[in-house]
């Protein structure tokens, strides 16, 4: 076991446990994926992240959410949320308001130059899950999914 991901990190020697290697496989695995992602998103002169800021806006609708709630919803927890935004406000893919009480809070939603490129980016986005699709069947993509939200889970 273990061979492809022995050549792929052009290792000769085993493991020392399966653990390591699972945890390694697991490195790879998300690497591969996001690397993946990564070029679809350049595409469209995005980051992941800020595809995946706009994805919780476009999911808030009108009523939008503050930068900390933003912050929670992430997939890959960004260290600074607000310069994301920022830079996505300067490309007009969202627009920001603060509050009239207390300047330091705003609401940031999605705007519709932003609702279009998500509607641009997303197809191409599927024809990334179409083709990894093809690497499994659906239960080991179901098995898959749900392995790893045992690795992430903090309910121990």
């Amino acid at each position: 076991m273990g061979e492809i991901l022995k050549r792929r990190i052009k290792q000769s020697a085993d493991f020392k446990s399966p653990i390591g290697e699972a945890f390694v496989n697991l490195l790879v695995a998300a690497d591969y994926a996001q690397t993946q992602l990564d070029r679809v998103c350049a595409e469209f002169d995005i980051t992941r992240g800020q595809f995946n800021v706009l994805g919780i806006l476009r999911g808030a609708g009108k009523d939008g959410h503050p930068r900390y709630e933003i912050a929670a919803r992430m997939v890959e927890k960004a260290p600074d949320v607000t310069r994301l935004i920022d830079r996505l406000e300067r490309q007009g893919l969202v627009v920001r308001e603060r509050s009239d009480e207390d300047r330091r809070h705003s609401i940031t939603r999605i705007s519709q130059k932003g609702l279009k490129l998500l509607d641009k980016v997303e197809p191409k986005i599927d024809e990334l899950k179409q083709s990894m699709s093809k690497k499994m069947s659906l239960p080991e993509w179901i098995a898959l999914s749900s392995l790893c939200e045992k690795v992430y889970d903090e309910q121990d």
